[in-house]
């Protein structure tokens, strides 16, 4: 890509917004390098990642990506056989970290999903080295410190260490206290010289102190002496802090073999990681721009849709529409100055370059940008003092530059072309460069104020007019760019409005050509009609949207209506349903009073029956217990029962009728019993032991079963009826199949809807006859029935 299109469109601008974004040194290394490139295929690539990351973003928020170092040349010493200090470690432990803290970020992301994305597929390849960080834990404690933990030897060591240190500091602390020494003691403390422990000694009693001078004060008053009394306990303090350090090596060079042994995967961690942090350092400008990716192709096709200068506050930028590649590859831009035209050549010119490397663009849904093999551009007053070149000379040299670097698919930016110079001749120039670039099929977009410029858009094929708008009441530009529409010259209403008088006005239009005032009339009638149609437009526009508006209320109300209505119905069902519910209840209720009034009148005089039976049965045996008492003594059981237990029934065989046992066998072998109304004593031999059986008595409701039985069918037919009619046949269908004694009967209910079938089954799984349900088979009536097991 051309090196002055690059600084002139201030894409090192956007490029240092990006390096902001990184978390780290690695990230923002691979910002600072980034360069558009034209291979489409790898451009589209390089937006996926952006959305992807841009995706991941705004789903589950920043990525733990904090605590990435380089620690490549950390990995290669390892390699070699040499070992890191603790600071070292606790750099590599902590981008290890981060690997670890990714992969646990993005496992609750959808598998297929992780799978078919790249950046899941980075996280994906990246390995944990765990049981590296666990080893760093246990044995690092600071950048300068190792842990007692890090080895029994070293915790042995130490332990070693502080005994001996307590040892010499007694025996010191013994020596300064003495009254012997005290009087040869510069100061009553214990110092430590040459990493031994000393007393300061005055110089003049040096003789009379035994031990070893390790220093002298500046002033060589005091000696530092070690007393004999320690020199071994100081030696042997020395052995162990050597064995102590020689511990620590070990330890570090586990670790870094551990590390080396695992180098290649952490290296490729960390050029994953690197990668990672570019990828979501791009993710977050495009959300920090409310950016889009864009569509691409190679056909140069533009169309920006609202695009926003990236560089440019966003509540006061105008955003821009603009096409071109279409119907034309070359757009003429006319207007006053500081009405926007160069912005919009920056706009396209550093959009097209975001998107060649991979970057969203500030601008909305639909866009399209071109992937160009260069973009040039010829923007701003570059004249040089040093080089004697004017404003003219510099945009032709420039220019030149152009001219000779375009290929058909380049994008070629010119701001103000031709200016600078005699009107006429740059006008002339201006064109015959217009059509070099037509021929070639360049695309290109120029801005100029030369009238002649705006005439030759208009004649010629493949080139279009644009221009931005001004507001002559106000006298301030609106920003907007409007494409096939030339820029009217506004200087006669400009200078109108500002009090120039009106004779005058007059007089320089007299001075205009015929040519001239006739096209500014055109461009003013153009003008003119173009705004009347824009307020008609809006007006159309406001009109459709209070229609829509009208109509969506009108559905909304509709819907409203709708729902109310079904609710109302389906309330008034409810409403219903529960009438006849209690109503059922209520006739539910009569009938099984009525039903218990019945059985108690018929078992009332079932049992006065009964009770003149057993009268008359007591008053025939009565008269017949004397005139047979001695034919019932005299009849003998072959069998008679032995062990009678009073409640016990018998036969007594002489009369063959049954009785109770009231007594046990007396001492005369017999059983005092009853016989209906009548108690007497009778031999054993006279009776035989019988079970009790139940006695065969009709009773009321026995009758009414027999009844019943011989009158009910065993199907019944609800077919054509509704639900709330065929609920109360059924139930009372039931309640008499039920004293009918019936174990299985049939309910034919029909296909049909489905609903009465329904219907009938949610009745039967709640009633208190039914033992269970079910279809009918084939043979049986299949789906149009149900079969009912009674209980």
């Amino acid at each position: 890509m051309n090196e002055k299109s690059i600084r002139v469109l201030e894409y090192k601008k956007i490029i240092d917004l990006l390096g902001e974004k990184c978390v780290s040194s690695l990230g923002k290394n691979i910002s600072y390098g980034l360069q558009p490139i034209n291979n489409l295929d790898k451009i589209k690539i390089l937006q996926m990642e952006t959305s992807e990351a841009q995706s991941i973003l705004i789903r589950k928020g920043n990525p733990p990506l904090t605590g990435i170092h380089d620690i490549l040349s950390l990995v290669r010493r390892t390699e070699i056989g040499s070992y890191l200090d603790p600071g070292q470690l606790l750099h590599l432990k902590a981008t290890l970290a981060v690997a670890r803290r990714l992969k646990q970020f993005m496992k609750e992301e959808d598998k297929e999903q992780e799978q078919q994305s790249i950046v899941g597929g980075l996280i994906k390849s990246l390995k944990t080295v765990k049981e590296i960080e666990d080893k760093i834990d246990l044995c690092i404690v600071s950048e300068t410190e190792i842990s007692d933990n890090a080895s029994s030897e070293l915790k042995g060591i130490r332990r070693s260490i502080s005994s001996k240190n307590d040892a010499i500091r007694n025996k010191l602390n013994s020596i300064i206290s003495s009254t012997t020494y005290q009087k040869y003691l510069q100061d009553t403390i214990v110092t430590i010289r040459q990493d031994r422990f000393v007393v300061p000694i005055k110089q003049e009693h040096k003789g009379q102190f035994p031990g070893l001078v390790h220093d002298q004060s500046s002033s060589g008053a005091t000696l530092f002496i070690e007393p004999m009394a320690v020199v071994e306990l100081n030696n042997g303090l020395k052995e162990l802090k050597l064995k102590e350090k020689k511990e620590i090596e070990r330890i570090l060079m586990e670790i870094s073999s551990m590390i080396a042994e695992r180098g290649e995967d952490i290296k490729s961690n960390q050029s994953i990681l690197q990668e990672l942090d570019f990828i979501f350092a791009k993710g977050k400008l495009s959300l920090a721009m409310k950016a889009i990716e864009p569509s691409l192709n190679k056909d140069g096709l533009i169309r920006i849709k609202n695009g926003r200068h990236p560089l440019l506050k966003e509540d006061e930028v105008v955003p821009t529409n603009i096409w071109i590649g279409e119907d034309f590859r070359l757009l003429v831009i006319t207007g006053p100055n500081t009405g926007g035209k160069t912005v919009t050549l920056k706009t396209v010119g550093l959009l097209s370059m975001m998107a060649q490397s991979g970057l969203h663009v500030p601008a909305d849904y639909g866009t399209k940008l071109a992937v160009y093999d260069n973009i040039f551009a010829d923007i701003g007053d570059e004249q040089s003092i040093e080089q004697s070149l004017s404003t003219f000379s510099s945009h032709m040299t420039n220019i030149v530059n152009v001219l000779e670097g375009i290929t058909p698919n380049t994008l070629v930016l010119l701001d103000e072309l031709g200016a600078g110079t005699d009107p006429t001749e740059g006008a002339a120039l201006a064109m015959a460069i217009l059509n070099h670039l037509n021929n070639l099929k360049v695309s290109t977009i120029a801005t100029t104020h030369y009238s002649e410029l705006k005439q030759y858009a208009l004649m010629k094929d493949n080139v279009e007019n644009a221009s931005v708008e001004f507001d002559v009441e106000t006298l301030r530009p609106t920003y907007k760019l409007l494409i096939g529409i030339p820029g009217k010259s506004n200087a006669f209403e400009i200078s109108k409005k500002l009090g120039l008088s009106h004779t005058l006005i007059e007089e320089a239009k007299t001075l205009l050509t015929t040519e001239n005032i006739e096209f500014e009339d055109l461009l003013q009638n153009i003008e003119k009609n173009r705004t009347e149609a824009e307020k008609d437009r809006l007006n159309a526009n406001k009109i459709r949207i209070e229609a829509e508006n009208l109509l969506k209320n009108y559905l909304e109300k509709k819907e409203k209506l709708e729902h109310q209505r079904e609710k109302h119905i389906k309330e008034a069902k409810q409403e219903a349903f529960k009438i006849i519910k209690e109503a059922k209840q209520e006739a539910e209720e009569i009938i099984d009073n009525l039903r218990k009034m019945k059985l108690e009148e018929e078992e009332k005089a079932i049992n006065k029956k009964i009770n003149e039976a057993k009268r008359q049965i007591d008053d025939k045996m009565h008269n017949l217990a004397e005139g047979f008492q001695e034919n019932i003594l005299t009849k003998t059981s072959k069998n008679p029962p032995l062990n009678l237990k009073p409640g016990e029934t018998v036969k007594v065989l002489s009369l063959n009728q049954a009785g109770h046992v009231l007594a046990p066998v007396n001492e005369n072998n017999e059983v005092y019993i009853q016989v209906g109304i009548m108690k007497m004593n009778i031999p054993v031999s006279n009776l035989e032991r019988v079970d009790k059986k139940g006695e065969n008595r009709q009773k009321g409701i026995a009758k009414i079963a027999k009844k019943k039985a011989t009158n009910i069918k065993n199907q019944l037919d609800i077919r054509g009826k509704n639900l709330e009619e065929s609920f109360m046949e059924v139930d009372k269908y039931l309640d008499d199949a039920y004293l009918a004694g019936l174990v299985e009967i049939t309910i034919i209910h029909g296909v049909g809807t489905g609903v009465l079938k329904s219907g009938i089954k949610q009745m039967l799984r709640k009633h208190k006859h039914v033992k269970d349900h079910r279809d009918g088979k084939y043979g049986e009536g299949g789906a149009g029935v149900t079969i009912v097991e009674l209980k």
